[in-house]
């Protein structure tokens, strides 16, 4: 079986990814042959967001198994090899759950195979079935979100949670598409999103080809922004939620969290339940992944900063429950307190 979206594209036999890097200036591909091309990619950000990662990351244990069972007829011996598959794939994102998800999913299906006939073809129809989950689950989540948008909202966003976080049609920005598709004229604010600019490259790009009236800022324009009254309300996505509702997210959703909180702005996080990580208890609990710091000190390949110089650059920050508004999940939409009401959501 086969699939396609503008994020992915799975033969049967290679995973083909869009290079999220060389947008928007190029549409460029990079096919996978094995497991450790698909770790490589996670790794290096060819594909980025939390979902987009966990889908990856399964036909990434996909391919593993196809090479392994190439080499032995033992089920006891895949297994055991499928382990180090699994390992090669989690080492590549410390923040998002996704992937672990999606890992952790794929073993189990392992494991309930039993047998080594037909292993290849079980993991396959597992991986394809998380890639179809995973766009009926944004466009689920659309629906729920566009109920908190009127028409002729303007609503700004951070990083990209669109149809390139995921596997189609996106977190965030799904909300959006489904605002539009139901008629609501929604205008958008963009923040580039520095170091690595998925806001400048991606989501403008994205919202551009589906036609939204998109305006790019600079991050340290949020604010004002925001008291200028331009803004009805921000939606992010996010790589992390814990029990009690903090959220992992781009660099920067914090500080946009706490000036929407000034300017008394809803704060929405649109993510799947695959992104609830109810075995911590809140944020402080959540890995934030430390890149590299010639992110910082480059743009667009030339360096900006001196030789040298000292550099911090975490993936991600952490947005304290009490400073979201409310939670969009493909099961509908959470309020506070979130410690309750997110569990309630495993438990229907």
């Amino acid at each position: 079986m086969k699939l396609k979206t503008m994020t992915m594209e799975w033969t049967g036999d290679t995973l083909v990814l869009i290079d999220q890097r060389r947008l928007p200036f190029e549409e460029v591909y990079v096919t996978c042959a094995d497991y450790r091309a698909v770790a490589l990619a996670i790794k290096e950000m060819v594909v980025r967001g939390a979902p987009a990662i966990g889908a990856t990351a399964a036909f990434g244990y996909v391919l593993g198994a196809k090479e392994i069972t190439r080499k032995t007829y033992n089920y006891e011996q895949a297994v055991l090899q499928m382990k180090s598959v699994k390992e090669t794939l989690a080492k590549t994102r410390p923040t998002a759950v996704n992937l672990f998800w999606a890992l952790d999913r794929m073993e189990k299906r392992l494991i309930e195979h039993g047998k080594f006939e037909g292993l290849s073809k079980a993991l396959e129809d597992e991986a394809i079935k998380i890639a179809k989950e995973d766009i009926e689950t944004n466009k689920a989540i659309g629906r729920h979100g566009a109920a908190l948008l009127e028409d002729g909202f303007t609503v700004l966003t951070h990083c990209n949670a669109g149809a390139l976080a995921t596997v189609d049609y996106g977190t965030a920005l799904g909300v959006l598409r489904a605002a539009k598709e139901q008629g609501k004229r929604i205008k958008v604010y963009a923040d580039e999103t520095r170091p690595y600019l998925q806001g400048a490259r991606l989501t403008a790009w994205e919202l551009m080809k589906d036609g939204f009236d998109v305006t790019l800022i600079s991050d340290n324009m949020a604010g004002w922004v925001m008291k200028q009254g331009k803004i009805n309300a921000v939606i992010v996505g996010a790589d992390r939620i814990a029990a009690n509702g903090d959220v992992a997210n781009k660099i920067g959703t914090y500080m946009v969290a706490v000036l929407a909180k000034k300017h008394g702005i809803p704060f929405y996080v649109a993510a799947p339940l695959s992104t609830i990580d109810l075995s911590i208890k809140s944020g402080k609990e959540i890995p934030i992944e430390e890149r590299s710091h010639e992110e910082v000190a480059t743009c667009g390949g030339k360096r900006i900063a001196p030789n040298n110089v000292n550099i911090y650059n975490p993936a991600f920050d952490v947005t304290e429950h009490e400073l979201v508004t409310a939670i969009i999940t493909e099961k509908g939409v959470v309020y506070p307190p979130y410690e309750e009401n997110l569990k309630k959501l495993f438990e229907e």
